[in-house]
């Protein structure tokens, strides 16, 4: 049968206003999803205060919200499939932000708990969607870029809620739930809804090429009355439909072999920035800086997120990502290291904002580089899947950077942080596929007169 042609048709597009609405409707979702996923980090030092919270308390509460982001990130593949990219987008940032509205109403840590649990169920399913939902809809040429580029903005939401939490969790004892309150504001991506279409290429992958093509009118439309006559693009490739992707699909050598590879990558991407991240603000108020100045110190440090992103924008798309990747990991593990062998101020920020900038580069360049291993029946499933292991994966981190803490003392969890790193680094290396495509050389020139 026939298809749509929808990559090839979008392929072919130049950006126009169309992405450009798009990709800030994105970039809202990730500002809301990275401003709530380290709220529970910001105010475990106040909740130690006030509710007598332990260490290995607070380990509990992040370890089962990273089992709570696997169950989600497995649903969002289902649901991504089932109800299509864009309706998946809304519900799951519409459930992240309503159990983060209802997180400022806890009452006791198992409370908070279970309101952390759901809300980052919606937090990963909603990540999952957004990243399917770019890699369909922008250009193969730039969507590395754009996906970046989302990231840029998105992630100002962790500065943004660390330097919020710095101001008002002093204020007085109840205001901690402020910082709550703030993550649930994700919800007003209902304002979104009528600029956004959905995946031709998910209409298309389930027979629906109708549909598929009256979504694909509607954008070149947009486009061409924008920036011009479109050129024609590639000729389509037939394909039989895409039929219901089961669990067991993912054994086959083409879904498995790229799978196994993610999973380790975002296994150690979630153990390696987790540990940092989650953890920075209790560590350095146990070690005798004031709650007030652990905040603040790691809010300065999140100020280097948006310009990671920023920079993998600037090399996505210009070299392999892959190379990418195993430069930033190996980066990170050398400024986490750093990190934790100094008590001196000025240097816990300056590491702090090198491991928080080349972090971010690489969770961005991840997201593109992800879904790109997999064709359209796999896409969903596969990143889901593999996603959804990095994360199920950190119920043990905190576990583990506790148990370190405790047992080996504050430095000995940033080698194991380094370790983790690096290990993703060398796999990527070794077994990581290119994604790349070829450049193709412009046909050389002859003389004047041959």
């Amino acid at each position: 049968m026939v298809q749509a042609n929808a990559r090839n048709r979008l392929d072919r597009l130049p950006i126009a206003r169309f992405h450009k609405i798009t990709i800030l409707a994105v970039s809202f979702a990730y500002f809301f999803e990275f401003a709530d996923i380290n709220s529970f980090s910001a105010t475990a030092p106040k909740l130690i205060k006030l509710w007598g919270v332990t260490v290995n308390q607070v380990a509990y509460v992040t370890s089962l919200s990273f089992v709570g982001m696997f169950f989600g990130s497995i649903v969002a593949s289902t649901i991504a499939d089932r109800w299509g990219r864009k309706n998946a987008l809304m519900a799951t940032t519409l459930w992240f932000g309503v159990f983060s509205l209802a997180a400022t109403f806890s009452w006791d840590v198992v409370s908070i708990g279970v309101f952390r649990v759901l809300t980052s169920a919606g937090l990963s399913a909603m990540t999952v969607v957004a990243v399917i939902y770019v890699n369909e809809l922008y250009p193969a040429a730039s969507r590395g870029k754009y996906q970046a580029y989302a990231i840029v903005i998105g992630i100002c939401g962790t500065p943004a809620t660390n330097l919020i939490a710095s101001l008002v969790i002093p204020i007085n004892t109840w205001s901690w739930r402020l910082v709550y309150l703030w993550g649930a504001l994700g919800v007003l991506l209902v304002f979104f809804t009528r600029q956004l279409k959905e995946s031709p290429r998910w209409h298309e992958s389930r027979g629906d090429h109708e549909q598929a093509d009256a979504v694909l009118r509607e954008i070149e439309e947009q486009v061409a009355a924008e920036k011009g006559p479109l050129p024609e693009p590639a000729p389509p490739v037939e394909e039989a439909p895409a039929t219901k992707a089961p669990l067991k699909l993912l054994l086959r050598k083409k879904y498995l072999l790229p799978t196994l590879l993610l999973t380790v990558v975002w296994v150690t991407q979630t153990i390696g920035f987790f540990g940092f991240s989650s953890w920075a603000p209790t560590l350095l108020a146990k070690e005798g800086f004031s709650v007030e100045k652990s905040v603040f110190y790691v809010a300065l440090t999140t100020v280097g997120a948006p310009l990671g992103s920023y920079l993998a924008a600037l090399v996505t798309d210009r070299f392999e990502r892959k190379w990418c990747l195993v430069a930033f990991g190996s980066v990170i593990a050398l400024c986490g290291l750093l990190y934790g062998l100094t008590f001196t101020p000025i240097l816990i920020v300056v590491f702090g904002f090198l491991v928080n900038l080349f972090e971010r580069g690489y969770t961005a360049l991840a997201y593109a580089y992800s879904p790109e291993l997999f064709d359209t029946r796999g896409r969903s499933l596969g990143t889901g899947v593999s996603y959804g292991l990095g994360r199920l994966s950190n119920a043990a981190g905190p576990l583990i950077v506790a148990a370190l803490y405790n047992g080996s003392g504050y430095r000995s969890v940033f080698f194991f942080i380094a370790g983790t790193w690096m290990v993703g680094a060398v796999v990527l290396a070794v077994f990581g596929a290119r994604t790349r495509p070829a450049r193709v050389m412009a046909p050389e020139r002859k003389p004047a007169g041959a």
